[in-house]
């Protein structure tokens, strides 16, 4: 039985719900309602003009209504009167098939399909900026080298604050530290299924960012803001379940390094895809200075270059910290949430159907050039090659449907050539004599 909004709000001391999607580049679009509206919403949805967001809608378009999902509700621990919630799109009364939340949800439908329940967990690296966005915001953040760097608790009140948001929430916070770059910070809370996780890690970057203004300062999980610097990653944890979620697939004692067959054919099939998952996972021009960087004043860009993995190992795209799950380091801030998770399980599922080979670990350092095999696959270079191998792959297009890959693909391409119209310094120093 749906949850009743209305009695929500009236249980809780609601007073508006702000109702909430992210649109195919990750912006996060929403409406106000009063709670005494709420009710005609939950039936309805809140009406918008599909073409002011990026869907690939036009003005000629009937309105878009975001009907809100009851199970996602959160009272903002900040301001208790407003619930967040985040909406599923519909259009001429059908879901809007290439919506984000729409793509995720059939991806999960998929897997439920098939017995699956996978169930994630997300690293979102931040920085916090002065509110020009210029430098970090600390001045005093100077280290070379300043991981774990106790500093951080010159901004406890902004952690403390995030923190003890979650843990109002329930999401079991456990852990927040200093990352690689100056400025940089990371936030650990507890796994979940992959729509709980998606809705959480949408609500996680809307809330840093408010909570970091109220404090004066400015939050971006943007992923390469400054290039000396390491930049922001979102690496994801990942493990598959039964249906009811009592037990962990991957894991098999017997396994090599305690991951069962299942595991390595969902591994297999991330790798198989991933130069054309990087459009998803790694979805901005900004994302490839990422992971095809030079090493920065820490030493390392703790980012990968390659589609490989191994043990416990931080070079490889994925790496295997424990029995029973992977972590994909391909991933950065940039990315959508909900298509984030939607990619995993696209890639997943068709290394279980096929029963495909991630091949032999690499226990090696992948930052070393001379100690990798030849003939390994690298990552895309590029927005433009990321795309042109999304557009191309069979298995991903029927897995994730041809309207979203094709709205997907569009918009983005619009992106790479209103990037490529730009005429940098760069290129003013190294060719105005040619």
């Amino acid at each position: 039985m749906l949850q009743d909004l209305a009695k929500s709000a009236a249980d809780r001391g609601i007073r508006y719900f702000l109702i909430s999607f992210v649109d195919l580049f990750g912006v996060l679009r929403a409406k106000l309602a009063p709670a005494s509206a709420i009710g005609q919403m939950q039936r309805d949805g809140a009406a918008f003009a599909g073409f002011a967001t990026h869907l690939d809608l036009t003005p000629a378009d009937p309105d878009m209504f975001a009907i809100p999902d009851p199970a996602s509700l959160i009272q903002m621990p900040w301001k208790p009167e407003i619930g967040w919630l985040a909406a599923d799109l519909h259009l001429a009364g059908e879901p809007l098939e290439h919506a984000p939340r729409q793509v995720l949800k059939s991806q999960i439908a998929a897997a439920a399909a098939s017995g699956y329940r996978m169930r994630t967990g997300v690293e979102a690296e931040f920085f916090v900026l002065r509110t020009d966005g210029l430098a970090v915001a600390d001045e005093a953040d100077r280290q070379a080298k300043p991981c774990y760097d106790q500093g951080l608790l010159r901004r406890y009140e902004l952690i403390r604050a995030i923190s003890d948001a979650m843990l109002e929430l329930g999401w079991a916070p456990y852990q927040s530290d200093h990352e690689d770059a100056n400025g940089q910070f990371e936030m650990n809370w507890a796994y979940d299924d992959a729509l709980v996780t998606a809705d959480r890690h949408v609500f996680f970057k809307f809330m840093v960012k408010e909570l970091a203004g109220q404090h004066g300062l400015r939050a971006t999980f943007m992923p390469k803001p400054f290039m000396h610097l390491t930049g922001n990653g979102c690496h994801a944890h990942v493990s598959l379940w039964d249906h009811v979620g009592d037990i962990n697939l991957f894991h098999d004692p017997e396994g090599e390094l305690g991951l069962s067959a299942l595991a390595y054919h969902f591994l297999g099939g991330i790798l198989a895809h991933a130069e054309a998952l990087s459009a998803l996972f790694t979805p901005t021009v900004n994302s490839f200075k990422r992971i095809n960087a030079a090493p920065t004043v820490s030493g390392a860009t703790w980012s990968p270059n390659a589609i490989s993995y191994g043990g416990n190992n931080r070079t490889h795209m994925v790496r295997i910290p424990e029995p029973g799950r992977f972590e994909l380091r391909l991933m950065d801030g940039a990315a959508n949430p909900y298509l984030l998770q939607a990619g995993l399980l696209a890639g997943g599922l068709d290394g279980i159907e096929h029963q495909r080979d991630p091949g032999r670990r690499l226990d090696i350092d992948m930052y070393e050039p001379a100690a990798a095999p030849a003939g390994i696959p690298r990552l895309p270079l590029n927005l433009l090659d990321a795309l042109r191998a999304f557009a191309s792959s069979a298995v991903l297009r029927e897995a994730l449907g041809a309207a979203f890959v094709d709205s997907y693909v569009k918009l983005r391409m619009a992106q790479w050539h209103d990037y490529a119209r730009h005429l940098t310094e760069w290129e003013r120093e190294h060719t105005l004599d040619a």
